[in-house]
């Protein structure tokens, strides 16, 4: 029989990091192993009672690694991202997400048309087989470097970013869409078309986890208190995955972009100061920020701010992303579409959001959620 809180969440690069820790974490909080830390939507003024619980979240996704999820969980635990006890008590359950693991698309291996037709049916098929109510599709994948000329494109253009790909076969396959990762899909016209002729909502893009958090509480400070910044420098240490995409640096371009957008809205200008994203293999799934911020007080005396943020950012990232899910089933069971831009509160370059501040962002989030609920 089907139920209507069952709700199926296909993940784009379903054998990552973010991934595996999202689907790990899932399992283990629904089963009462680990407590709902770090999981926005289960604070009370969210009304978690009203979104799909945790331990009705059906898992699959696409992938072009072979490495299975227990392979990646594994080294997690050796990480010292997820508790080896979790693991062991969750293998059976991760095993049976893995078989559910189609193979993902990668640019220049078929066309468009044929990769959005290939990656639709396997999502459509995942909603058959389980008899899912609905399905949102979130992107964890790797960074894609911006786009120059994205009036250009079209949904038969070869050139199209993965990303969009991915984007275009989840509206196809009637599936909501998150873009967790800085990359263009959900500003290209192409895209924006899609969505709006399946009437399905979406939300991105690259998801506020660490130092850019800490930027939109604190840069506020600054502009409340009439203190005149003079720059804020941020250097950025990434390890895993990530870190490693980001040495390429058009795909570093795509980051740099979001983290320097939020504050200049903010300050309502743009602060100078350079930007710095680098890999250190070394930190694994760790990421160190440390940022020197130069302000100017009452009489023109000049101060200093400095602060280092340490996190793992799988840990960070992946609470998120279920709450994303959570949220964006109910905008979608609630008939709404296009961009959601309530949610910009999860996002360091909210898709249809022009707020950066976290303090607004939680207040309107808040205010949507009641809409909902009520």
């Amino acid at each position: 029989m089907r139920s209507e809180a069952r709700t199926g969440v296909w993940f784009v690069g379903a054998r990552g990091s973010v991934a595996t820790t999202a689907v790990v974490g899932a399992l283990g909080v629904s089963h009462g192993l680990a407590p709902s830390t770090g999981l926005v939507s289960e604070l009370a003024e969210l009304d978690p009672d009203g979104l799909t619980p945790l331990g009705n979240l059906v898992f699959g996704g696409h992938d072009i690694s072979s490495t299975t999820l227990t392979k990646k969980a594994e080294s997690l635990v050796a990480g010292g991202v997820v508790p080896a006890e979790i693991l062991i008590a969750v293998a059976a359950d991760l095993e049976a997400v893995d078989a559910d693991v189609c193979l993902g698309h990668a640019a220049g291996e078929e066309t468009t048309e044929e990769a959005v037709e290939r990656l639709a049916g396997d999502i459509a098929d995942f909603r058959r087989r389980y008899d899912l109510v609905r399905v949102v599709v979130v992107d964890v994948a790797s960074t894609q470097p911006p786009v120059d000329d994205p009036e250009q494109l079209t949904c038969l253009d070869d050139d199209l970013p993965v990303g969009a790909v991915y984007a275009l076969a989840a509206f196809r396959a009637g599936a909501p869409f998150v873009s967790f990762t800085p990359s263009p899909c959900l500003r290209l016209p192409v895209v924006i078309e899609a969505a709006a002729r399946a009437g399905l909502p979406y939300a991105g893009c690259d998801g506020k986890t660490g130092e850019t958090l800490l930027k939109s509480v604190l840069a506020p400070m600054f502009v409340m208190r009439a203190l005149e910044l003079r720059s804020w420098t941020s250097v950025n240490l990434l390890g895993g995955g990530d870190g490693e995409t980001l040495s390429d640096p058009a795909a570093a371009r795509s980051k740099t972009v979001a983290k320097r957008s939020g504050l200049d809205a903010m300050v309502g200008r743009s602060v100078p100061g350079p930007m710095h994203i680098d890999h250190v293999e070394d930190l694994g799934e760790w990421k160190t920020a440390w940022d020197h911020v130069r302000f100017d007080g009452f009489l023109g005396t000049r101060m200093t701010l400095q602060f280092t943020w340490e996190g793992c950012d799988s840990a960070l990232a992946a609470p998120l992303v279920l709450d994303l899910v959570r949220l964006v089933s109910a905008a979608h069971a609630a008939g709404l579409s296009g961009p959601l831009p309530e949610l910009a509160f999860f996002f360091k370059d909210p898709v249809g959001a022009t707020e950066h501040r976290l303090s607004e962002q939680w207040r309107d989030l808040v205010a949507w959620r009641a809409g909902l609920a009520g």
